[in-house]
């Protein structure tokens, strides 16, 4: 760990100069306490470091949720070995990428009988709530069970027992992002009505016990909730799958949950803060959690070992080392060949970004992470499914 300054510590051994300059810049928020922690995976976000663990006193800042609100990995141990599975794996893939909506702006033909009563759940939260969600997204009930695009995925992977594993990652759609960036513009707004000078004007915040943070961190806690409902919803479809490929039904040993994106009401060196986690997973001891690897690389089920100095945190995957567009300018589609080989995945140029070559490499991330969380099981995966 390195203390960058009283309020900021960092966990990352790559750190991007941008990156830790934007961490610096957050942790002089008056309202930051303790401090502001890094994850290992850390790496320039919007307003906020992806990667960066942020309490606060008495205020939020919807930036530092991010547009993807309730974002997260969902993960089930089946009974299977690798060794027994019969079957084509292209046929597995075709027929996931057939059950479950891929891409920006995927979404369902019709509602589901599975998807039915969680958006029964959640049309009822949003009631007692007093917000309807499709003053945001029209189509978010028929976005209930898709993937998404960018990093999202599901995969087939096997762990370090040849025990094959389920894992999939996303988020709250098209709603959480409208949810977020009508809060995050609330924000901006109100700095500028009361003169509030910020070094970037993505940091601005709601203060506690006003209209304006009752409204967002309802509405937050709602797109925390469809996230989670989503990859449930996923996670159903990707065993039912399964099931029928193998002709047997997938008994689940276990099943690990978790968000990356969201602010929870928690209590860090004595005093209760509003604690945002951008690309940073609950790792409170005892805790399991699930840290992805970039696409073809390994992944991880973790335990936390709940570092109180790293506010109870750990990263939420790899971290990009480079952005889309310059991924897209570095490397090639053989390139992309050569880090998938022995992965069934759809061969396409739209993942030239996603190779894992624009990632930090996993085994650094882990080991800058050490001493947030124990590794329980190391993933590889032999399928992947992803959204253009």
């Amino acid at each position: 760990m390195e203390k960058i300054n009283d309020r900021l510590l960092n966990w990352a051994s790559i750190l991007e100069s941008k990156t830790r300059e934007q961490a610096e810049r957050t942790s002089t928020l008056p309202f930051i306490f303790p401090h502001v922690a890094l994850m290992p995976d850390a790496h320039l976000g919007k307003g906020a470091t992806v990667g960066s663990v942020i309490p606060t006193l008495g205020a939020v800042i919807p930036a530092a949720v991010g547009v993807d609100i309730g974002c997260g990995m969902a993960a089930v141990k089946t009974q299977f070995h690798r060794s027994s599975l019969i079957g084509k794996l292209s046929t597995l893939r075709e027929s996931i990428e057939r059950a479950i909506p891929l891409s920006a702006g995927g979404a369902n033909r019709s509602i589901s009988s599975s998807a039915a009563p969680r958006i029964a759940t959640l049309t009822d939260m949003a009631d007692k709530a007093g917000f309807i969600p499709a003053d945001h997204a029209a189509r978010w009930e028929l976005q209930l069970g898709s993937l998404g695009s960018g990093n999202h995925f599901i995969e087939c992977s096997t762990d370090e027992n040849g025990m094959v594993w389920l894992f999939l990652h996303s988020g709250s759609r098209g709603v959480g992002n409208r949810i977020a960036s009508h809060h995050i513009q609330i924000a901006r707004d109100l700095m500028k009505r009361y003169w509030i000078d910020l070094p970037d004007l993505d940091m601005a915040y709601l203060v506690e016990r006003t209209a304006e943070f009752d409204a967002y961190l309802a509405q937050l806690q709602w797109a925390q909730e469809y996230a989670l409902l989503n990859r449930e919803e996923m996670m159903d479809r990707v065993i039912a799958c399964f099931s029928e490929w193998q002709g047997e039904a997938v008994i689940e040993s276990e099943r690990v949950s978790c968000h990356h994106n969201y602010t929870a009401r928690e209590t860090h060196f004595g005093r209760e803060v509003w604690l945002s986690r951008k690309g940073a997973i609950n790792a409170a001891r005892g805790v399991s959690g699930l840290i992805p690897g970039s696409m073809g690389d390994a992944s991880y089920v973790v335990t936390g070992k709940g570092n109180p100095v790293a506010l109870n945190s750990a990263p939420h995957g790899a971290g990009r080392n480079y952005s889309r567009s310059a991924a897209r300018r570095t490397f090639t589609r053989d390139q992309l060949r050569d880090a998938m080989k022995g992965i069934e995945y759809r061969d396409t140029d739209a993942f030239i970004d996603e190779i894992p070559q624009a990632y930090k490499p996993i085994d650094q991330v882990m080991t800058d992470a050490s001493d947030l969380v124990e590794i329980r099981h190391t993933l590889r995966q032999f399928i992947n499914v992803k959204g253009d």
